[in-house]
């Protein structure tokens, strides 16, 4: 029998059911479920029988934009990626039938391995470590990148066409719902970047939010880290490759400042992370992609980061925010805005 202690947004008796029916060689006995992963993004969980533990991913309680939490897409994703050189958890099996646990759900094999939450558990592991897993960490995206959708059942998965409006447009509007104060500078790179939006080199599976924390990390024989899987890919889809790659160097920008933003100015991760440039460089070699457009890309990540960060700032001072955290996070938002205006005045756009 399952045991009868499970956080919310699972029903044990009727998962154990559909376990036993669609999954091979699992045993239910005495089945435990914990919480790993939750909040405004999709919910983790473990799912532990008598032998092995399984992962759960589901929507948020109290469901939000089904496009935003679509179950199917995400396994869509990972199911097609499972056989190539990106690596991601074995899917299991999607159910579609919301009288089960209330809401669309599927199962994957739990991959062992650890996630570096921030720049103190990376440096955790040993200097001599980091930069061979910062490569292969780059290099992951490029392979991604690399990849024609069309190869593996995906070229429906996405609009490609006029992406980058697209993008900039919704990310706009968003602004314009959340904003309640006057951000410097934000009116100004949004028409700046609307001037100069590049040419989409190549259509690809654009993760949405490719960066440290959410990859596993495996550690080999020889005691370096690999990749052990991307994970959460509900923000995937097809588009431009190069806006992943530009947040994924704001991120990187912003390492060790004790947030992810970065700092006018600061232009690289800290030692003994490998300096942008040379992620870039491993980037393009496993991408095969032009990375001279870049600075759009990064300025573009740089107003994305910071409309959010906007958004969070708003529903805080009307009291819609729960936890500890919030207080300073609208003051991340200029430097940002900053960034994005230095990108681009660096690169004469």
């Amino acid at each position: 029998m399952p045991n009868t202690t499970t956080p919310k947004g699972v029903d044990l008796q009727a998962l154990s059911a559909y376990i036993e029916k669609y999954v091979a060689d699992f045993d239910t006995s005495d089945l435990r479920v914990e919480l790993i992963a939750g909040g405004r993004s999709n919910l983790t969980y473990f799912v532990t029988g008598a032998d092995r533990t399984i992962v759960l991913r589901r929507p948020p309680l109290g469901h939000v934009l089904a496009t935003a939490h679509d179950m199917a897409r995400e396994y869509r994703v990972i199911s097609a990626l499972a056989p190539t050189t990106v690596p991601v958890a074995r899917p299991i099996v999607l159910c579609e039938d919301d009288s089960v646990l209330g809401a669309p759900f599927y199962l994957m094999e739990r991959v062992d391995g650890i996630v570096l939450r921030n720049f103190d558990d990376a440096v955790a592991l040993g200097a001599a470590l980091i930069p061979p897993l910062s490569y292969r960490l780059v290099a992951v995206l490029g392979e991604l990148h690399a990849i024609d959708p069309e190869s593996i059942g995906l070229s429906d998965f996405g609009r490609p066409a006029g992406f980058l409006e697209r993008q900039l447009k919704r990310w706009s509007t968003q602004l314009e719902s959340s904003k309640s104060r006057e951000v410097p500078g934000i009116d100004a790179l949004v028409d700046r970047l609307a001037k100069k939006v590049p040419t989409t080199q190549r259509s690809t599976i654009v993760h949405g939010d490719y960066r440290l924390d959410n990859v596993i990390m495996q550690q080999q024989i020889d005691g370096r880290y690999d990749v052990g899987a991307v994970v959460d890919w509900e923000m995937s889809t097809l588009g431009d490759p190069l806006t992943d790659i530009g947040l994924f160097c704001v991120y990187w920008n912003g390492m060790g400042s004790g947030s992810l933003t970065p700092q006018p100015g600061a232009i690289d991760a800290p030692p003994p992370f490998p300096p942008t440039a040379d992620m870039v460089a491993t980037y393009t070699e496993t991408s095969g992609l032009d990375l001279e457009p870049l600075p759009w890309y990064y300025s573009f990540a740089c107003f994305k980061l910071g409309v959010i960060l906007e958004g969070i700032h708003f529903r805080h001072t009307q009291g819609q925010t729960l936890g500890d955290g919030f207080a300073g996070i609208g003051d991340l938002v200029a430097p940002l805005v900053a960034c994005g205006i230095e990108s681009l005045d660096e690169a004469g756009m």
